[in-house]
């Protein structure tokens, strides 16, 4: 998963306005504080976030082409919903990209790269599960699956999987307190950072399949459980 404020985000001086409402927009609509279905009123927005209006409508544009909101025309804009068919298309697609992404990385990451993962991996470990936020769990996760993204060293590909793992962040929201075995899913990280650390392509592409292959049946399960 991937947010501004509950993943890597960069130098704030230098985002613009509408950088930073896309950004808290973005987020909200993540952790599902935006609920799917609800109207977004621009001037209310801009209130909120204490931001004008023009930077809230880019933002919101921008929001549209990431597909967690839609415009209809003399209706407004809402919050996408979340449908249980999307988490098939969605994993679909992550399925086969992921492991593109990790088996990439493991073979260009650069040194330095490799050492931010490895502080990464760290955290991971450090990582305490039962005592742990749903924020403070989702921005690991973040950690882990945005320096994947960065280190396999092609932007096309990053945007596209960022876009992805935001959709199936909303989704993981809704079940996030049903899943069984939380602490598994988060620890399953560390051999997939180690494997793409080490150089080793063909196990960083099978975890991060695994992976993916893993979050979709758990999922599926507590959502049909519920």
């Amino acid at each position: 998963m991937a947010f501004g404020t509950l993943a890597i985000a960069g130098d704030a001086t230098k985002k613009s306005l509408a950088d930073v409402a896309y950004e808290r927009l973005r987020d909200r609509l993540l952790m599902l504080e935006i609920k799917p279905g609800d109207l977004l009123n621009d001037d209310q927005l801009a209130k909120d976030l204490e931001i004008g209006r023009t930077p809230v409508r880019e933002a919101l544009k921008r929001l549209e082409l990431d597909r967690l909101v839609i415009t209809y025309p003399r209706r407004g804009t809402f919050a996408t919903r979340v449908e249980v068919t999307d988490l098939a298309f969605i994993s679909e697609i992550r399925a086969q990209l992921e492991p593109l992404a990790a088996a990439r990385a493991a073979r260009v990451a650069s040194p330095a790269t490799r050492e931010h993962l490895r502080n990464v991996m760290r955290a991971v470990e450090d990582f305490d599960v039962s005592a742990a936020s749903v924020v403070e769990t989702l921005r690991l996760d973040a950690s882990v699956h945005q320096g994947i993204y960065a280190a396999a060293a092609n932007p096309h590909l990053e945007d596209v999987l960022i876009r992805y793992d935001n959709l199936a962040t909303r989704i993981w929201c809704m079940v996030l307190d049903r899943l069984p075995d939380l602490e598994h899913h988060v620890r399953e990280h560390l051999d997939l950072l180690r494997a793409v650390i080490d150089g080793n392509e063909e196990e960083a592409a099978e975890l991060a399949r695994v992976h993916v292959s893993g979050f979709e049946q758990a999922v599926r399960q507590a959502l049909f459980a519920a």
